[in-house]
């Protein structure tokens, strides 16, 4: 059972991402508002 789990592992392989692609989901989270009111939960984009 232990070699099995071990050669699962063995078989992952990392993402890469290239730089715009971070920096367009950074400056989007930066722009993202979560407002709550009652329980409810609404997101507006500041841009």
């Amino acid at each position: 059972m232990g070699k099995i789990y071990a050669t699962e592992s063995d078989k992952h392989k990392s993402a890469k991402a290239s730089p715009s692609t971070i920096k367009f989901l950074l400056d989007y989270s930066k722009a993202l508002e979560i407002t709550e009111a009652d329980g409810l939960q609404f997101e507006s984009n500041l841009n």
